[in-house]
C-alpha cells in the first residue's frame, strides 16, 4: 500500500533536486520564485456529433478519462443552442479533469514514459504548440495508448486534448522546463 503522506512522484523530486538548480543557471535567475514551475494538466475529451444521437458516448468519455487521470471527470455541457449541429444548450458534450500536485506529476510521467511510445509512428510532439504565455497544448488521436484503458472493453476510441500550464513567462522558459522533464519535442 502506498503511503501518500509520504510519497514523492519521481518527476516532482527531478523537479526539486536538479531541474529547478539547471533552469536558474540557464536562464540566469537570481530568485527562486522566478524559476518556471508546473501548475496544473488540464485534459479532455470532446465525444462531438455522437453523442448528441446518444448520451451515453459521453457517460463512456468520462468514465475513460476518469481511469487515465484517476480522478473524476467532469461533463461538459454546450453553453450555446447550435442548430446545424442539433445540439441545445446544456447537452452534455464530453468531459474534462484539472490534475494538480502529485497526480498532476503522475500524469506527466505516465504520458511521456509509457503513452507516447505507444503511439504509432511516434515521432515526438510539435515544439510550436504555445500559446505565448507559457502554456503548452497538444493532442493524442487514440486514448488506448494509456495503460489503464482495457482494450477489450472500450466501444469507442476518443481523441484526448492535454493542456500543460506553467507559470512561465515565456515560450523558450516553458519550453525548457519540459525539455528538462523529457518532453519529446520533434522540432
Amino acid at each position: 500500500m502506498l503511503d501518500t503522506a509520504t510519497y514523492t512522484p519521481r518527476l516532482k523530486a527531478a523537479y526539486r533536486e536538479t531541474i529547478k538548480a539547471q533552469l536558474k543557471e540557464e536562464f540566469g535567475y537570481k530568485n527562486d520564485m522566478q524559476i518556471p514551475s508546473l501548475e496544473k494538466i488540464v485534459l479532455n475529451i470532446g465525444a462531438g456529433s455522437e453523442s448528441v444521437r446518444d448520451s451515453k458516448k459521453v457517460k463512456s468519455a468520462q468514465d475513460d478519462l476518469s481511469l487515465i487521470a484517476g480522478q473524476r471527470a467532469v461533463v461538459t455541457k454546450a453553453k450555446k443552442s447550435i442548430a446545424g449541429f442539433r445540439v441545445r444548450e446544456g447537452m452534455p458534450l464530453g468531459a474534462k479533469v484539472t490534475l494538480r500536485g502529485n497526480r498532476m506529476y503522475e500524469f506527466l510521467d505516465r504520458l511521456i514514459t509509457v503513452a507516447m511510445p505507444r503511439v504509432r509512428d511516434f515521432r515526438g510532439v510539435p515544439g510550436k504548440s504555445f500559446d505565448g504565455r507559457g502554456n503548452y497544448a497538444c493532442g493524442i488521436k487514440e486514448h488506448i495508448v494509456f495503460p489503464e484503458i482495457n482494450f477489450d472493453k472500450v466501444d469507442e476510441v476518443w481523441g484526448i486534448d492535454i493542456v500543460i500550464c506553467t507559470n512561465a513567462k515565456t515560450d523558450a522558459e516553458a519550453k525548457a522546463l519540459l525539455k528538462h522533464f523529457n518532453m519529446p519535442f520533434n522540432s
